[in-house]
């Protein structure tokens, strides 16, 4: 696992985007995990700002989401569907027919988990995954005491994480899906490259336990720390309780794979 810390959240944002950039043209049939929520917005209009002025190429490229609500169908406005179309999809020469939700609607969901362990399978499984950390530490909903070899499936989302994501249903806990489908830790373990972004100063403690604490089901952000190949980038305010930040930024100073980076 590396950390790599940034001034702030745009600053954060922006080589989190130019990571994904990187991969994306080494690899113009990249399988791109993508992930939802507030701190991923910023990422993705960097994205679609590097299509636009750079030409960046999303033609080849193939996409799966981590979850989807269960009960929203594709068009709410509140399902991760909806927000993938109107954050990223819709701003870029995507193919639609290769962006991979969870069916939330689906009328039998543990058919619907395993299909979508097909489709990662068929594709050659994911070669980056970009990951958020919620403040109980989950990575997608995969809620504490999520096993480390769990696979897509069907999980209840704990009130933390209820209160957490009800102001994108105008702060209306009655409004949030009490359930989802979600890929399992495993499958996540299983992409060839992980990416996790955090910023603000509410995640600083979670970050500091997922980075530097023990591995544990409670926090399943701490299964990043086994995979070979992580990146935890963070903004200063987030890294405000890590211990060992001086190594951290003198790794970023010194990797060459960071080199075009520091520029």
């Amino acid at each position: 696992m590396e950390v790599i810390i940034r001034p702030n959240e745009d600053d954060a944002s922006r080589l989190v985007a130019k990571i994904i950039a990187r991969e994306l043209r080494a690899r113009p049939q990249l399988v791109l995990g993508l992930a939802t929520g507030r701190t991923m917005e910023t990422v993705y209009d960097k994205l679609a700002c590097l299509h636009r002025d750079e030409g960046l190429d999303f033609s080849l490229c193939r996409t799966f989401n981590l979850d989807e609500y269960i009960g929203l169908s594709r068009d709410d406005p509140h399902s991760y569907r909806h927000y993938m179309n109107e954050h990223l999809f819709a701003r870029v020469n995507i193919d639609q027919r290769n962006t991979h939700l969870p069916n939330g609607m689906a009328t039998d969901v543990k058919a619907e988990c395993k299909h979508y362990e097909h489709l990662i399978h068929d594709c050659g499984g994911i070669d980056v995954q970009l990951l958020g950390i919620g403040r109980s530490g989950h990575i997608g909903f995969n809620e504490p005491l999520s096993a480390m070899r769990s696979r897509t499936r069907d999980k209840a989302l704990t009130p933390e994480t209820i209160a957490q994501n009800a102001p994108l249903f105008g702060g209306d806990l009655s409004k949030v899906p009490r359930r989802a489908i979600t890929m399992g830790v495993g499958t996540i373990l299983e992409c060839g490259r992980c990416i996790v972004l955090a910023t603000g100063a509410e995640k600083a403690a979670i970050v500091a336990k997922a980075v530097e604490g023990p591995i544990t089901s409670t926090i399943t952000a701490t299964a990043m720390q086994l995979h070979a190949h992580c990146t935890v980038v963070v903004d200063e305010a987030a890294a405000s309780k890590l211990k060992n930040t001086d190594y951290y930024r003198w790794i970023f100073d010194n990797e060459p794979e960071w080199q075009e980076f520091r520029r």
